[in-house]
């Protein structure tokens, strides 16, 4: 071996071998072992430098697809939290691409003398090609959010070569994209991609990790959904969907990693410099702090973290194409070692590093740990997902008490958690559903969790999910709850889509998907948690009621304002109005707030010299129908019905709306006259 290069980290090809940098303040020496493509070891060799606390090397001769690790020498002290172990070969935290598949066995184990080589997987020296590929850059004000599991989404998918189902190149299938392209999604949201690996209870009763919130390389594809040279064909599938005009997120997890708690196998960070890596409970080094709920939690105060964390995301945003990041536990990334703060370097870093300007940035904002719910606490320009929306829109519509003034709230953009720190509505990004909890279809079926396929005792998944049944848990032929639970459907999805703020639509809930009341399906690699694509032909007008109202959106600015408007709002000649109004087309008071289960949503626009529009959202979670008054909104309005989650109907006046119970429509309106209005 030469010298090399301190910098960058990684494996670093150039024109006549292989640079090798890696981090470790512990470490007494550093081996390098290569290894041939069966993975079998051939060679070690001692990293020959040190620079400050980076150990590096060059080896002559050597190229892309060589497979390496490393194994570190220094103090084993676990009461100090010093972890190595040369018997551990360890995955390269800036490893582009891994190899092998992880398999749990005693050698795994930190403290065990045997060779653990056979068992984890080899990093891979890798040098992709620059990334070819138009960034859509599409506007937050008209970004919709498609949540998908990559595996689930294409597994049962009928157009999906069964060689492709559950990769990257399913989902390139050019009738995938086009599916996800007509019905009127700008975003494709993808769970987890990073390498991980599968946890040992999961391992022991046949399971996998479905969802992937179990990391161990932060820039390497996760193998499994790869034929034959995944990272390739990860950047093929994000060219593909930019070709379709779509953009590509990825849910990212460095709260955690896969090592999990002190128990858990040693396959990177914990051999190369446990203490850098990770937080470490202040009264027992050898144990570690866990406000993630999966057993260790990063160090977001550590320099070697907030580095990787930044050239993890810069490495997949510019060289792998990706159009932003929903980040898992967000909060984690804002904690030191007293608790979470807004002004935490690493939170501010990301939103302001020059590399991702044009990167969408989504906090999930929230995390186990004291003090980790902070919705809203989060600076610009990071946006939320806002589970208050969630909560709120389940709540109303399934008959609460007292519910008509949180839901207002919620429509509104949650102005009282994002305006105050100077960001627009698109912060608060709106969710009936996720992968994490019922889907849709569940939602209104179930009101118990059914997860005893995960073998945990039906203990695991959150208890509280403001959902209904109508009569019966789970599935009924009875056509009178059944069309009740598709208007309820329609009616939360319509509540989504005509909210400020941007929507977030778990993939599948446009075709009815269930999973059968599982709510926590993080471990059904099977049927329970792949989508079931019949929907689409045993009820293809829901599907097509879901594109009609994401055209509506994309229809009217009104719905998507790019500012929080507060009753009425005058810019540059334009004049915006927000109103909230009872059935009898009167404006709502305080008092009108704290009863009834009806209201309605008025937005209006004028500009001199051109048409005026209004847009009324108008809803019922009462059993009855009601009559909604358009005359008083608008004088000489002329009102038509848009959408109606049931029978609704204009009177032969054009200005009464007959609105069933349970039930929501949407009425757009035109009127040339400049008086009037709310």
């Amino acid at each position: 071996m030469e010298r090399g290069e301190p910098a960058p980290l990684g494996a670093s090809v150039q024109s006549d071998g292989v640079n090798f940098a890696l981090y470790s303040s512990v470490a007494d020496a550093v081996e390098l072992c290569l290894f041939d493509v069966r993975g079998h070891e051939t060679v070690r060799h001692p990293l020959p430098e040190r620079s400050g606390d980076v150990w590096h090397g060059f080896v002559p001769r050597l190229g892309t697809g060589q497979r390496y690790g490393y194994r570190v020498y220094g103090p084993w002290k676990p009461a100090a939290g010093q972890l190595c172990n040369p018997a551990k070969l360890l995955v390269d935290p800036y490893a582009r691409q891994v190899d092998g598949n992880f398999r749990w066995h005693p050698s795994v184990r930190g403290r065990s003398k045997v060779d653990s080589a056979p068992f984890v997987p080899k990093s891979v020296v890798r040098m992709p090609s620059e990334q070819r590929t138009s960034y859509p850059q599409i506007p937050w004000r008209d970004t919709v959010v498609y949540e998908t599991n990559l595996r689930g989404f294409t597994m049962r998918h009928p157009a999906v070569d069964p060689a492709d189902r559950g990769k990257f190149r399913g989902l390139s299938n050019a009738a995938v994209i086009d599916y996800i392209r007509t019905l009127g999604i700008s975003t494709i949201e993808l769970l987890p991609v990073h390498a991980y690996i599968d946890e040992q209870h999961l391992a022991k009763r046949g399971l996998r990790n479905y969802w992937g919130y179990n990391s161990i390389a932060f820039f390497a594809p996760m193998p499994r959904f790869g034929n034959a040279d995944p990272l390739e064909e990860f950047r093929d599938m994000v060219r593909t969907i930019h070709d379709a005009g779509l953009e590509v997120m990825l849910d990212v997890v460095y709260n955690h990693t896969g090592e999990g708690n002190h128990h858990g196998p040693t396959v990177s960070f914990r051999g190369i410099d446990n203490v850098a890596y990770y937080r470490l409970a202040a009264d027992d080094r050898s144990r570690y702090v866990d406000d993630t709920g999966c057993g260790n939690t990063i160090n977001a105060d550590s320099d070697v973290v907030q580095n990787l964390v930044l050239d993890s995301l810069v490495y997949w945003h510019r060289d792998m194409g990706v159009d932003g990041f929903r980040f898992d536990l967000a909060t984690v990334l804002g904690r030191h070692a007293h608790g979470f703060s807004t002004a935490h370097p690493l939170l501010h870093a990301i939103g302001k590093h020059p590399s991702l300007r044009t990167a969408k940035l989504i906090a999930e904002p929230w995390d186990p740990g004291p003090g980790g719910y902070q919705l809203g606490s989060f600076p610009a320009p990071w946006s939320e997902l806002n589970d208050k929306f969630r909560d709120g829109a389940r709540r109303f519509w399934r008959g609460d008490l007292k519910m008509s003034g949180e839901l207002a709230r919620r429509m509104h953009g949650s102005a009282e958690l994002f305006e105050r720190s100077g960001r627009p509505p698109h912060a608060s990004v709106n969710k009936i559903t996720s992968h994490d909890g019922y889907t849709l279809a569940d939602v209104v079926a179930y009101e118990e969790r059914h997860n005893h396929a995960n073998g945990e005792d039906n203990r695991d998944g959150n208890p509280h999910n403001f959902s209904r049944n109508y009569g019966v848990e789970g599935p009924t032929s009875d056509p009178a709850i059944l069309r009740m639970r598709r208007q309820q459907r329609l009616n939360l999805l319509a509540t989504l889509l005509c909210s400020q703020g941007t929507p977030f639509l778990l993939a599948g809930d446009e075709t009815g998907n269930s999973q059968q009341g599982n709510n926590n399906a993080y471990a059904q690699d099977n049927e329970t948690g792949w989508i079931d694509w019949r929907g689409l032909d045993e009820d293809p007008e829901f599907t097509d009621a879901v594109k009609t109202l994401l055209a509506i959106r994309r229809e009217f600015p009104l719905l998507r304002l790019n500012r929080y408007v507060h009753g009425r709002d005058t810019r540059d000649g334009i004049e915006t109005a927000v109103g909230w109004i009872n059935p009898d087309g009167g404006l709502r008071t305080d008092e009108d707030w704290d009863f009834g289960h009806s209201f309605g949503l008025l937005l209006e626009r004028r500009q001199h010299g051109r048409e005026a529009m209004a847009i009324a959202v108008l809803m019922n979670a009462w059993r009855d129908e009601l009559l909604f008054e358009l005359a008083p909104l608008v004088p000489d309005c002329d009102w038509s019905v848009r959408f109606a989650s049931a029978d609704a109907s204009l009177d032969d006046d054009g200005c009464t709306l007959r609105l069933p119970g349970h039930s929501i429509a949407i009425v757009a309106g035109k009127w040339t006259r400049d008086d009037g209005g709310v």
